[in-house]
Formats: structure tokens, sequence, C-alpha cells
């Protein structure tokens, strides 16, 4: 306990040391040079998250602890030329899981790797064009079909060129080609340019009422069958833009080829909340989740929307049991800061699939939950996530968090139908 207090002690110092410096401490020849680091440790407890089923134990319900350092340098020589590197090693401590990534539900063991590795060329002060190549992380909109899914312990990133057009008052445009990095436990971290993932991303300030976002995405797979695009769009309002009210909605099709199958599928998201006028400020919030199935998987038609590289844990239960394919959700968000740095919320889904003669697909958006059964009722279940989020000062931050997932029909139909629970507590300290 004293070790626990000890180390809590020099955190605070830390932050207090750096909240008093006028200028970053990890910054040197005036700017040109800023070195980071982030160190970020999570307890988890889980229990039926995977099987639904109390009666059998397997590896998966246990609980582990996670632990990810990352080690940075932006060297900037020049306004108009910036290189950034960055080594992450991330380590699954004392579970009973393969230390492989992804096998079995692990997040696995990938010792000291390059997570970052990038050159941007361009001063927009100078002319609105900037060049961004190397591995980098690709974050678009909501997360929903483009993130860095940064609540995996290892995360995402992609090789990737990036061309950004930045016009005024926040509009830019964006064009990319890239493809994502797999995590090599044993070796070094690689992508797959048989799988090459580009888009047109625009950003549109309107009127001072909302963002707007276009985009159009392709995805091309040679060992899946991929040959598709995605149209969409991502509307957000500007804050304080309706008052205590606001909104947020995202709708996207696809067409083109999928496993070999002709695709045709849709998703649609849309959420209104309001904000209440007291100190603790107090917001409630309703959201509708929509991503289509396949109702015949045996014919030459893919009707299942193709979730992409999304962060899914932001949106659909942090149990992570779901994606945007074959789901109905429908989401109650409340939330309140009863101090400056502490903020609590609790939300409550209700889940059902579009299609029982699809997969029930996990937030991978590949893993199945259990196998389709056309004759089963819709009916997934429902879940209660409640969090809390304390930020010491603006370099550590801790948070904690549990979920209780209630089995629906759907899973009495397919098998065991037990409850399942998953708590959580995290520290992210970074400088």
């Amino acid at each position: 306990m004293n070790s626990r207090l000890t180390t809590f002690a020099v955190v605070l110092t830390a932050c207090s040391h750096v909240l008093a410096e006028t200028d970053n401490p990890m910054s040197l020849a005036e700017g040109r040079v800023v070195l980071g680091i982030e160190l970020q440790t999570r307890f988890e407890f889980r229990d039926n998250n995977f099987d639904f089923n109390s009666a059998a134990g397997t590896i998966n319900d246990d609980s582990w602890l996670l632990n990810r350092l990352r080690l940075n340098v932006k060297v900037q020589p020049t306004p108009w030329m910036t290189f950034f590197a960055e080594g992450q090693d991330s380590q699954e401590i004392g579970s009973q899981r393969p230390d492989r990534p992804g096998a079995l539900g692990a997040e696995g063991d990938n010792t000291f790797d390059l997570r970052q590795a990038w050159f941007e060329l361009g001063d927009v002060k100078s002319f609105p064009l900037t060049l961004k190549a190397g591995r980098q992380v690709l974050l678009y909109g909501d997360q929903r079909l483009i993130g860095p899914l940064d609540w995996n312990n290892i995360s995402r990133t992609f090789d990737a060129a990036k061309l950004r057009w930045h016009g005024r008052d926040g509009l830019w445009v964006d064009l990319f080609t890239s493809s994502v990095v797999v995590p090599d436990r044993g070796g070094f971290d690689e992508s797959n340019w048989n799988s090459v993932f580009s888009g047109l991303y625009a950003h549109i300030p309107t009127l001072e009422l909302q963002d707007t976002e276009l985009y159009v995405l392709h995805l091309r797979d040679t060992n899946l069958g991929h040959a598709f695009f995605t149209f969409g769009t991502h509307l957000k309002s500007q804050p304080e833009a309706l008052g205590s009210w606001d909104y947020e909605a995202e709708f996207a099709v696809q067409t083109g080829r999928a496993g070999g199958r002709d695709l045709r599928a849709f998703a649609s998201y849309v959420e209104g909340g309001y904000t209440f006028d007291h100190p603790w400020k107090p917001r409630v919030g309703l959201e509708y989740s929509y991503g289509t199935g396949d109702g015949n998987p045996a014919d030459g038609d893919q009707g299942a929307f193709q979730n992409l590289f999304p962060t899914n844990h932001l949106h659909y239960g942090l149990i992570d049991a779901f994606s945007w394919s074959n789901l109905h959700d429908v989401a109650l968000h409340l939330s309140v800061k009863p101090m400056a740095k502490l903020t609590t919320s609790l939300e409550f889904h209700v889940f059902w699939l579009d299609d029982t003669a699809d997969t029930w697909r996990r937030a991978n958006a590949a893993t199945p939950v259990r196998a389709a059964n056309p004759a089963a009722s819709n009916y997934a279940g429902s879940e209660l996530d409640l969090t809390v989020a304390y930020t010491v000062c603006d370099s550590f931050r801790v948070m904690a968090g549990y979920s209780h997932f209630f089995a629906g029909d759907y899973l009495a139909a397919t098998g065991a139908s037990s409850d399942a629970d998953f708590l959580y507590l995290m520290t992210n300290l970074k400088f």
C-alpha cells in the first residue's frame, strides 16, 4: 500500500511541476524537438463475455492486466517539414489466454515495435496543400468507420500517404491511400498491400450550425475478395449552436463486391441530446444505430454492412459484443460533471439483430457470437454501462467502469444465455 501511495504522490508532484512550467519541459531546441511518453495500465475482469455461459468456465472468464508504453519524438527543423516516430510496447499480463494478438479474444503481447513513423511536408500559412506519408494514425468522423481503436492495447495504425487541402474556417479535404498494419508478436509489424484502403474525405463547416463531412471510401482486399465503395456523410452540431440541444448523425451506403459476392448495404446513426443549465452539466441523449444484415448467406448477394476499420468500443456497449453490422441499437445516454475534473456517465443499450439469418458479429466486425439461426427471435439483449473518469492533471487520468449484459431471447434460442459482466480500472500518464 505504501508503494502505491508513493507512486501516486510522485504522479501528483510531476503533474504540479508540469502545470507550473511555462514551457513544455520535454520540448528542446526552441520547440524544434519534442519528446513524448505515454504509460497506460488497465486491469480487466470479464465473466461470460464470450460464451454467455456461466456453467462452463473458459480462459476468457478471467482477469488480467494490460500494460502499454509509448515513446515518441517529433522533429520540426523548419515550419514546412515535420518528422515523427513512435515506438510501442504492449503486454497482457496474468491471463490464461494465448499471448498472440487476436487469438481467442486475447489482446496479446507485442514487444517494442514501430507504431508510427511519418513525415509531413507543407506550411499552410504559405500554401494550402500538405503531404503526410509513412506509418500513421487515421481518424475520421466519429470513428464508426475509420479510427485508431485505441481502447485495444495494441491499437491500429496504417502505412499511408495523405494529401490535405486546407481551406478557410476549418474547411479541409483529404485524399489518402493506405494499408492497415498487422501486429506480429514474433517479428516486425507490417502492412499487407494485398489489402488497400483509400478514400476522399471532406470536412465542411456549415453556417456555424454544424460540421458536415462527406466521404468516398474504397477497400480492395484480394485475399478476402473485397472490392467495394462506401459513400457517406457525417453531421454534427457545433457546440451551443442550438443552445442546450445537440445532434449528430451518419449515413453510409456500400456497393461493389464483398467476399466475392455483390454488395448492397446500408448503415445509419442518429442522436439527439439536451444539456441542462446546472453546474453539474447533466446531459441526456437518445441514440439509434442501424447496420444491415444479410438475409440469405447462400445466394450471390451480400447485404451485411462492412464495418471497415472502426473504433466500435466507443459506440455499441463496452462489453464489445456488437459492431455496426446486422444491428439495431437503441441507447440512452446520461452524463454529469459533479466536479470540473470528474465525469460520470451511464448508458443503457437495447440490441436486436437486423436479420437472424446472418451472423451476430462482435466489435471486431468479424468474430461470430453465435451461429446464425433464422428461426430465433432477433432480440439479442441489453447492456448497462457505468463509467467514471477523473483527471488528476493534464498529464494523468484515472478511469473505472462496470458493464452488465442482460441476455436476450436470441441467446436463449441458440444455446446458453447467462448474463455477462465486465469491470475495469485504467490509469493513463502522458507527457
